[in-house]
């Protein structure tokens, strides 16, 4: 079950629905204990393989490739650069990226067949049940 709030932007004094998050992250070990319940690994197993991956994922894409994660979705890096571009091509440089950023898209899914055939884009592939919440938010 996920859960929204309801709020009112500023730019347009219009209410939307917002994603809100509730608790603490889950943790590496919270992952790994699950996924070993899942599957015929231990879980210090799964930790290990999970602590390495974010290395993994940086050498491959630091080569300019994107990883893709099946049941996941691709990652890969963009390039952030400097507010004001230049004025030619050959003035351009790599001294104008400041930054890199991770990207994400989530695996396409498809459901039904024929004519009625949707695909989305997600990490679940079960319908999200929205529930308003009426608790505190984080840090409030």
């Amino acid at each position: 079950m996920a859960f929204f709030k309801k709020t009112k932007m500023k730019i347009n004094g219009k209410w939307y629905p917002k994603a809100v998050l509730v608790g603490s992250p889950v943790t590496t070990e919270q992952v790994a204990k699950r996924l070993a319940v899942e599957s015929t690994v231990s879980p210090a197993d799964v930790r290990a393989v999970l602590t390495a991956l974010g290395g993994v994922m940086g050498d491959f894409m630091a080569q300019g490739r994107s990883v893709k994660l099946d049941g996941v979705g691709s990652f890969y890096f963009t390039a952030s650069t400097v507010s004001n571009g230049v004025a030619t091509e050959k003035e351009v440089s790599a001294n104008q990226i400041k930054g890199v950023r991770v990207r994400f898209i989530p695996e396409t899914r498809y459901r039904g067949a024929g004519k009625g055939r949707v695909s989305t884009r997600g990490l679940s592939d079960v319908d999200i049940e929205w529930n308003e919440w009426k608790g505190e938010e984080k840090g409030t």
